[in-house]
């Protein structure tokens, strides 16, 4: 059969992945959004169902004013004698820690901290004995892959932390995970930023701790010199091997607007590329080390067919598995329900790194269109946003001031803020506003009372990409209310993707 890339569309970056029997679970990183770390399913590893999230409580997650791209860092999975681990790092804080379950429907843990800097923690266990690994510093100031012992029941160090490998020579290198496969340990890892130059490589070794002996064709999956390719960042893996026997490899990548327009703004995205092992015990990724749109493969069953969701609404989806929120919501300012959303508007804009009445779902592709009905109640602003970050965010919005209640069309790039087109409405409080997107650019519209479609202007979608706006996140379509006083009820919400 033939499978497509990305397996899980969005900003999931990140992915980490763990089997039990016959089912897999994957995490992603979750940064300033919450509930913390998404957390999914798969019988076949291209069909992915999100069941939860592995941070749900406010005391298992600090993100306060934490700023875009801040908080919740690489996450890992492992399950290990049948208890499930989620390890990560609120980068902001600069905390390693790790939450567990018996129940991986259910809720986690609070958090176990462990007194080892860097980012991107990974667990191994072996013998009823667990190994804590991140990339930074070791206890004498070495750089690199580090390792330590701890007690898993409380976290404590039980062994000094020691750098045992220092990768390649890339820049940045990140995401240590280990492995025991036919009496070897393999440490992959990625190096070269999570951006176009990024890569996965790996070493092995008889032991443990070391050392490592590098795999000469490192790396060993990269899209970095595939120009005008659209998928491109390749990098930040984790493997699996299914019942089977074949090993695989789930990793970030992204894909660019266009053949030869380097910008992303769908966030980075999880893809699965086929793993080889040759006689030697090295292994290979992929087509020639890189990752395709599409692989065909003989290692599904014929019947195993590759769903992909093309119509999102209220009743379609879950508030508590599919939306989000920024940083620790007030919950008494939402009432969500199975066709609709009522927001109370705050003084808390988008503007700031702070929780304003928002709730967002992923941009999951390019093109796509885009509706909801808004009423707005008292002075104030509800509507859509496209948000990437409190200074990058497109909005389409009612607002109601001592001009009456109209329609706007606000562009927020950086410093910059405009707004574009504002449309009166007279005395009305609501209307359906319509967004359009396309792999270029997005078209904002008011729907008139006859159904026509009133165009109110267009914004490159460049300026919401990482490449301007910086950052690991991706767009979020958001609801949004802001405003002391005001209400917004949200109705009719769809998101249909071409």
């Amino acid at each position: 059969m033939i499978y497509n890339n990305p397996v899980i569309k969005g900003f999931y970056p990140d992915p980490s992945v763990c089997r039990a029997g016959d089912t897999y679970y994957l995490v992603c990183s979750s940064f300033q959004f919450f509930p913390g770390v998404p957390l999914f399913e798969s019988k076949d590893l291209i069909n992915w169902t999100q069941i939860g999230h592995c941070l749900t409580r406010k005391s298992q997650v600090q993100l306060g004013e934490v700023g875009s791209s801040g908080g919740v860092f690489a996450p890992t999975i492992r399950h290990n004698n049948g208890r499930f681990y989620m390890t990560t790092t609120n980068d902001t804080l600069r905390q390693n820690f790790y939450v567990w379950t018996d129940d991986i429907y259910g809720e986690w843990s609070e958090p176990i901290f462990v007194d080892q800097g860097g980012i991107d923690p990974d667990l191994y266990f072996e013998d009823d004995r667990a190994y804590f690994m991140s990339n930074g510093q070791d206890d004498n100031g070495v750089g690199g892959v580090v390792q330590c012992e701890i007690d898993i029941a409380t976290g404590q160090k039980l062994s000094p932390s020691r750098t045992i490998w220092q990768g390649t020579g890339g820049r940045y290198l990140e995401s240590p995970h280990m492995y025991l496969i036919n009496g070897r340990y393999y440490l992959m890892a990625a190096e070269g930023g999570t951006e176009y130059g990024h890569m996965v490589i790996y070493a092995r070794s008889e032991q443990l701790a070391g050392p490592l002996e590098s795999y000469v064709h490192n790396p060993v999956l990269t899209n970095r010199n595939l120009g005008g390719y659209e998928l491109q960042g390749v990098g930040h893996g984790d493997l699996i091997q299914d019942p089977e026997g074949n090993w695989w490899m789930l990793h970030l990548g992204f894909r660019q607007t266009g053949r030869w327009l380097t910008f992303h703004h769908l966030g980075r995205e999880v893809f699965l590329t086929p793993v080889t092992f040759d006689e030697d015990g090295w292994f290979t990724a992929g087509h020639n080390g890189t990752t395709l749109s599409s692989f065909e493969t003989d290692r599904f069953p014929e019947s195993t067919v590759q769903e992909d969701k093309k119509r999102y609404t209220f009743g379609n989806t879950d508030w508590s598995l599919d939306w989000c929120y920024l940083r620790h919501p007030a919950a008494e300012n939402y009432v969500l329900g199975p066709d609709k959303a009522t927001l109370t508007g705050t003084g808390v804009t988008l503007d700031v790194p702070a929780s304003p009445s928002f709730i967002g779902i992923r941009q999951r592709d390019f093109d796509a269109v885009i509706s909801c009905k808004v009423k707005l109640t008292g002075s104030g602003e509800a509507g859509l946003t496209l948000y990437m970050d409190e200074l990058h965010h497109y909005d389409l919005a009612i607002v109601k001031d001592q001009n009456g209640y109209r329609v706007i069309e606000r562009l927020n790039i950086g410093d910059v803020k405009s707004v574009e087109h504002t449309v009166a409405l007279n005395d009305q409080q609501e209307a359906t506003l319509i967004i359009k997107s396309a792999p270029e650019r997005y078209s904002f519209f008011l729907q008139q009372a006859d159904g026509v479609e009133l165009p109110l202007g267009t914004a490159h979608t460049r300026y919401l990409s990482s490449e301007v706006a910086g950052g690991f996140t991706g767009v979020l379509i958001g609801l949004y209310a802001t405003g002391e006083g005001s209400a917004a009820e949200f109705t009719d919400f769809v998101c249909e993707y071409k």
